[in-house]
């Protein structure tokens, strides 16, 4: 059986040393791996014996470290770039690099022994300086392998080793202090190149910050600790806060934030459980089954469900909503969203990793680890970029001494070409463009799985829509019955077994209108419940087999039912119930459609793709929907097992189709369309089988994402375009003399930032 490691890996400085550490775990028997650069990450699957120590092991003898992610983590660690050391190595060099280029350059500053004196300040700029790129081209060396910065430092160590062999030529030619201008040095080449590549890299470095921002923001939302509850004898030494002992306690100080400061009263113990104290814990130290109290303005610490309490819960880092959700007892909440009124007990249900934050964080960063076709391409172009330019600069270097007899000539132009040459904007491509793209998706509240699913994006012609749910609210409300009260007393019992928004519309209105015949009946045993997905409902109450829910699931059971067209309200949805094998009548409900339903299928008719509504319901209530959004593709009365079948038969008529949908019963057809896209409503099931997952319920997200996912795609394969146009015109440039290894240095440093920077413009993304 296979299984999954994250982990944490430091000393990667470009492109190349992903793929050198992809390229090393994927040598180990039944290993895959994928690498991402902007997060410092690499994930795992392992598919043998190995253990975890073999995994880091063959990362750390690649000459880079490595550290499993504790289980408990709720998310990757995000680096910070630009680490301290490199702002001095940059402001050192380019404070004695001034003077270099200066006196080099400007021939009236050219005084006796000027070479000793540049000599001289260049030193540190080519040692301490550059450093950074010395020291990642000798672990790659170490690990048999070559990357940009084995360039970067080659090309500095020749032409500083060149010049300083210069100066003791012309020691040894007799010159002494005063050196002949005939004697060329290029210590303003290598102090510009190490300054110049500092400068990109600092810029670079900001730029994938601000490209890893939003999955920074994602994780920092999460609570410190949680106040849990526990009996007093479960307590440890020190433990307790305060002043926080219930019932009938005074809140501690230091809670201003929850308007319950000291001397303010708690209301006891809300749960009734007898007295407890309150104990600060670590988030980490939160554990499945522990009881937490939040304050007003405090964080839920977890997911869980409020086992006492009443309050107004904010979910906008959830759902983008402003409005506050009223929650009470047995209701479900989410950890990092904040509790804005009453006092809550919530007992946790899912911490650490196991949280819907940390699954959105997951999301988030694993939508950077895979690669589109176009990138795939551009790793095996560059896994041997860095041999063909050290062979490139070698012919350069022969061409020009052996036909044009300028020896020194040969040596400058090889010089650029080492300098000029830049794998790592191949290599930044598209890990900077998905780190912008999922960091501004979630945002936006838009989750991408990967590249595959931008790839997808570009190809789908038709977009199936699931109707409750996705276009409606799901929140459906009684809007005619034909039973009596007595009948419907038994149709409500039966309906309360079921979490459906159905039984919910019907539970409410039986609550509300206090049926009282029949109570007998409505609170009678109810015994063999069944649900049937896409059916309906059954079960025994008081010994009577009772049946409710599509009038063809009646009629499967050989029971008969009358429907008359025009007793159906219109969009209603039908629920048919029968009692001992004889029908009783009809119930309808409905729901509305949401609000941006309609300018949302606009929208993809404008981006040119098809709509098509796709349903359990009846026809009737189906094509009401659909003639209000104006979609003229209608299946109605599908059952879940037909959605994936119709799904394969638009497949089949060549259609490439997006499913959008948030049910268990849309999960088989979110899995089997080219592209499935799952809204924030939806289930855990609808969410795993989707690529997209939008965390909001507003249709207009679906346009949405199609469109972010097709502007990264592109994105991504204008930095490809831009980084293979760049080497494949400066190289020959280069190689025919006529640039500067200095201005070869600046035009490197500047093709990995334009590819970050480029990728930035998605932060504008609407």
């Amino acid at each position: 059986m296979s299984r999954e490691v994250d982990l944490d890996i430091t000393g990667m400085t470009c492109a190349s040393c992903s793929a050198r550490i992809e390229k090393r775990l994927s040598r180990l028997d039944g290993v895959t791996a994928e690498v991402n650069l902007p997060l410092n990450t690499a994930h795992v699957v392992i598919d043998s014996d190995l253990t975890d120590g073999d995994v880091t092991a063959a990362v750390e003898k690649a000459g880079y470290g490595a550290s499993v992610r504790k289980a408990a983590s709720a998310g990757p660690e995000i680096v910070d770039y630009a680490p301290r050391h490199l702002r001095p190595r940059f402001l050192g060099s380019l404070i004695l690099a001034v003077p270099i280029i200066a006196v080099s350059m400007v021939m009236s500053w050219h005084f006796p022994g000027w070479q000793w004196v540049v000599g001289l300040l260049a030193l540190p700029v080519v040692t301490w300086g550059a450093w950074p790129f010395h020291s990642a081209a000798f672990k790659a060396a170490r690990g048999g392998s070559t990357t940009m910065d084995t360039l970067v430092s080659v090309g500095i160590i020749v032409a500083s080793g060149y010049s300083y062999a210069t100066l003791l030529r012309a020691v040894v030619d007799g010159h002494g202090w005063a050196i002949p201008g005939t004697y060329h040095v290029w210590f303003e080449a290598a102090a510009a190149i190490t300054v110049f590549l500092l400068i990109g890299k600092l810029t670079e470095d900001r730029a994938k910050n601000r490209a890893t921002a939003a999955l920074r923001k994602l994780l920092d939302l999460g609570a410190k600790s949680a106040t849990v509850l526990r009996a007093p004898g479960e307590v440890s030494p020190g433990e307790v806060s305060p002043g926080d002992v219930s019932p009938g306690a005074e809140v501690g100080a230091g809670d201003g934030a929850s308007g319950t400061g000291a001397g303010s009263p708690l209301s006891g113990d809300l749960s009734g459980s007898g007295e407890r104290v309150e104990v600060q814990v670590p988030i980490a130290e939160l554990r499945v089954g522990d009881v937490f109290r939040v304050r007003p303005g405090e964080k839920i610490a977890t997911d869980g469900v409020i086992v006492a309490g009443h309050s107004a819960v904010d979910e906008a880092m959830l759902t983008g909503e402003s409005a506050p959700v009223e929650v009470g007892v047995g209701d479900t909440v989410t950890g990092a969203t904040i509790n804005t009124s009453g006092v809550l007990e919530v007992r946790a249900e899912r911490v650490g990793a196991e949280t819907t934050l940390a699954a959105m964080a997951d999301l988030v960063s694993r939508a950077q680890l895979g690669k589109p076709a176009v990138q795939r391409l551009a790793d095996r172009i560059s896994a041997v970029f860095v041999p063909i330019v050290f062979v490139i600069s070698v012919l350069t270097f022969l061409a020009w001494g052996l036909v044009s007899g300028d020896w020194a000539m040969g040596l400058h132009a090889a010089l650029t070409v080492l300098i000029i040459a830049c794998p790592c904007a191949l290599g930044l491509a598209t890990p900077t463009a998905l780190a912008v793209s999922s960091g501004r998706g979630s945002q936006l509240g838009i989750l991408v799985s990967g590249p595959e699913a931008l790839e997808s994006t570009r190809s789908i012609d038709t977009v199936v829509l699931d109707k409750t749910g996705t276009l409606t609210t799901g929140v459906m409300t009684l809007i005619g019955s034909q039973l009596t009260d007595a009948d419907f007393a038994v149709l409500a019992r039966l309906e309360e077994q079921s979490e459906h928004p159905v039984a919910r519309a019907i539970v409410e209105a039986s609550r509300a209108e206090r049926v009282t015949a029949g109570a007998a009946t409505a609170s009678g045993r109810v015994e063999d419940f069944t649900a049937i997905p896409g059916g309906g409902l059954e079960a025994r109450i008081d010994g009577r087999e009772v049946i409710a829910g599509r009038p063809d699931l009646l009629r499967e059971r050989g029971i008969t039912v009358d429907v008359a067209p025009d007793a159906v309200p219109a969009g209603a949805t039908i629920v048919a119930l029968a009692v001992d094998g004889d029908f009783r009548g009809l119930t309808f409900v409905a729901d509305e459609v949401r609000d941006g339903a309609a300018s949302a299928i606009s929208e993809l008719h404008r981006l040119g793709l098809r709509t098509v509504l796709l349903t359990g319901d009846n026809a009737s209530a189906a094509e009401a929907v659909a003639g209000k959004l104006g979609i003229t593709e209608v299946f109605a009365d599908v059952r879940p097992e037909g959605k994936i079948a119709v799904v394969d038969e638009l497949q089949a008529d060549g259609r490439s189709v997006a499913m959008v949908g948030d049910g268990i019963n849309d999960a088989a057809a979110l899995a089997g369309a080219d592209l499935g896209i799952a809204v924030g409503s939806g289930t855990d099931a609808a969410m795993a089988a989707s690529d997209i997952t939008m965390v909001r319920s507003d249709p207009r997200q679906i346009p949405q994402a199609i469109r972010l996912s097709r502007r990264t795609l592109g994105l991504i394969k204008g930095n490809l375009f831009w980084a293979f146009a760049y080497n494949t015109a400066a190289i020959p440039v280069a190689a025919a003399g006529l640039l500067s290894p200095m201005i070869a240095g600046a035009a490197m440093a500047f093709s990995s930032v334009f590819v970050v920077l480029n990728s930035l413009r998605l932060l504008r993304f609407r």
